[in-house]
């Protein structure tokens, strides 16, 4: 099997966040058949709204489309490791493979902090891919955050 990489929709979004304002992340699900479903980039500002993270919107997006709460055999790329809630709705909608950038060493949730898949409460485990385009995916944060300060 040929591995297609899409973290470069998913940058793009984070770029478009970022352009908006956002802690520039963003996130992109792939079909079993490797077509791009849905993609998002945070809007909790623009949304004002917690929990609008560019995985959940993505996700929504998803099923909304697909007519399901489920998203089996389908792919996730995100810029950022998926904090604890986003991990979770991973998990809720099985996706099949995650795939991500840059790591998260305060508010991941996936391989540090919680480490929602590793849980005995956790029914779906999807497979993990790790620092994919990850110094891309750490600059396009550094550089948002420098301007911050």
């Amino acid at each position: 099997m040929k591995f297609n990489n899409y973290m470069q929709t998913a940058l793009n979004e984070a770029k478009a966040a970022g352009d908006r304002g956002e802690v520039p992340v963003g996130a992109v699900v792939i079909s079993p058949a490797g077509v791009i479903v849905s993609q998002a980039g945070n809007r909790t500002r623009e949304l004002s709204d917690p929990s609008a993270h560019a995985e959940l919107l993505a996700i929504r997006f998803a099923c909304k489309k697909l007519g399901s709460e489920r998203l089996a055999g389908y792919d996730m790329y995100v810029t950022l490791e998926p904090c604890v809630m986003c991990a979770g709705i991973i998990s809720n909608s099985r996706i099949r493979r995650l795939y991500f950038g840059a790591s998260d060493m305060k508010s991941g949730g996936v391989v540090h902090g919680a480490r929602v898949f590793e849980q005995a409460q956790c029914h779906h485990k999807p497979e993990v891919y790790d620092l994919i385009n990850s110094t891309e995916c750490e600059d396009i944060l550094k550089e948002f955050f420098k301007t911050l300060r």
